[in-house]
């Protein structure tokens, strides 16, 4: 059974470059038995969704399990092993974590300073589901993974990309219990013409969610 990789979606930005570092450094100490690697795609803008899909296709086997992360969020371990077991055969995509804690500058902060993830101050983001993802070819494929056409930041996972698994799937990404931590950088810019082009697509995902057929011709429209 080949191992898990980890796969951190990355373009280099000053503002990030610290919480890139720690989050390398998390999975060295952490989970050393996991490799990780960084990807980005060929489009001019920075493309989340584009990135996760190749990070997917470069998997060897159908079975392959891989570990979508975001390169300034941390897991915990033992839910983000559990995931990856449970990835294999469920046919769903997991998520190992049950809270999404941002550090912010305070928290962040704190954690460089050698505070455990667990101690540091917190705001909690109710409904997340990114960050970090645990998925085989097999499975991203059957509900088409998360559409490219979400440039930019904005609509592609938390809410494009659990409808379609969910209408697709017939089941929600399945969760474990546990946290995971986002750390500090400037916000990005979330305006103007491609982040509105962003929202209207998404209008078209919830409308499409309450139809398993209509979703399907809308992922394939990618």
């Amino acid at each position: 059974m080949r191992p898990a990789t980890v796969v951190l979606p990355w373009r280099p930005a000053p503002s990030r470059l610290e919480a890139y570092d720690r989050v390398r450094g998390w999975y060295a100490r952490m989970l050393p038995e996991l490799t990780v690697t960084t990807i980005d795609s060929p489009d001019p803008v920075f493309n989340l969704a584009l990135c996760r899909n190749l990070a997917v296709e470069s998997l060897a086997e159908p079975d392959d399990v891989v570990v979508l992360g975001d390169a300034d969020t941390i897991p915990e371990p033992a839910p983000l092993r559990a995931a990856i077991e449970a990835a294999r055969t469920s046919g769903r995509v997991h998520l190992p974590y049950t809270a999404y804690h941002w550090l912010g500058a305070e928290g962040a902060a704190q954690f460089a300073a050698g505070i455990a993830p667990e101690d540091c101050r917190f705001e909690l983001v109710r409904g997340a589901c990114s960050g970090v993802y645990v998925t085989t070819r097999r499975t991203w494929e059957s509900h088409g993974g998360q559409d490219p056409r979400f440039r930019g930041w904005g609509y592609e996972d938390a809410a494009a990309w659990q409808l379609a698994h969910t209408t697709l799937v017939g089941a929600p990404p399945q969760r474990h219990e546990g946290r995971v931590y986002a750390l500090h950088h400037v916000a990005e810019t979330r305006a103007g013409a491609q982040y509105d082009a962003n929202a209207a697509l998404m209008e078209r995902y919830r409308t499409a969610s309450e139809d398993a057929s209509a979703m399907r011709a809308l992922v394939s429209e990618r």
